[in-house]
């Protein structure tokens, strides 16, 4: 009594119904899969990716933006030293910003209503 196995079994053929498809044979190229993988991985997941790159450009924006400020302030601030190497210029400075005097002298402040830089309610 012998049977075998086999006859009685059909034999099943699974077909991919992609595989005939033009995107399906674009995406399944090992070029193309590489070349994904690659750039994946530049945009996102590299120490150097894009966006890192993008945010130290705004910081380097930024800070040159604040190095030309700065610059234009030591300007500002070296001719104001210039200014007040000379005598006349140091008793003019000193009367408007801390209200000195000489003995001699009164010194009466005169503010308006809306000049005041404290203001109460």
């Amino acid at each position: 009594m012998g049977f075998s196995l086999q006859s009685g079994l059909k034999k099943i053929t699974m077909t991919n119904p992609f595989k005939d498809k033009s995107w399906f044979k674009l995406l399944s190229n090992k070029y193309i899969l590489v070349l994904v993988f690659f750039t994946a991985w530049m945009l996102f997941l590299d120490n150097y990716s894009y966006f890192d790159h993008r945010f130290l450009d705004k910081q380097i924006d930024e800070l040159e933006d604040n190095k030309t400020y700065y610059q234009e302030e030591i300007k500002k601030d070296k001719r104001h030293i210039k200014e007040l190497k000379n005598s006349e210029h140091v008793e003019k400075y000193a009367r408007e910003k801390y209200y000195m005097k000489k003995d001699s002298e009164d010194i009466y402040i005169i503010e308006f209503e809306g000049d005041s830089a404290i203001k109460t309610k």
